[in-house]
């Protein structure tokens, strides 16, 4: 079930690559099914609060009718910053699967401290590799 779900955020990724975004994707679960998709879109909108997580848990509420996402789990592919922690932690959704680790900016740590479920490494291997093959793109150009 997670890597169905996170094949989800990966074509969420794909969109953000494709539109010369940091490929990450996210996706909000209700009941095992999608009620909410984003992607990063920093660049797009000149708006650094554009983080694909950002975008998922503002449609997710929308979608829901409340802040207060407790029956959501969001799947993302990579594990989530401290601006995308903070906003997880006060719309105090549930669990956060995610695919790569981010050594420099994640806060999944964060996360477990506030009681919120974690799973890493969910196709960690193609969450990791559409990052690194958008890095070594924006390199050489």
């Amino acid at each position: 079930m997670h890597e169905k779900l996170m094949r989800q955020a990966l074509k969420e990724a794909f969109k953000a690559y494709e539109k010369d975004e940091v490929p990450v994707g996210c996706v909000a679960v209700k009941d095992g099914k999608i009620i909410a998709r984003g992607h990063n879109l920093r660049e797009s909108t000149d708006d650094p609060t554009s983080h694909a997580e950002i975008i998922c848990v503002k449609k997710a509420a929308r979608k829901t009718g409340d802040w207060r996402l407790n029956d959501i789990t969001l799947y993302c592919t990579l594990e989530p910053c401290s601006m995308c922690s903070g906003a997880i932690i006060h719309a105090r959704i549930k669990q956060v699967v995610f695919g790569a680790s981010d050594p420099k900016f994640g806060m999944s740590r964060w996360l477990k401290r506030q009681n919120i479920k974690t799973k890493k490494g969910v196709l960690e291997k193609e969450c990791r590799e559409i990052l690194q093959r958008f890095f070594r793109e924006k390199r050489k150009s």
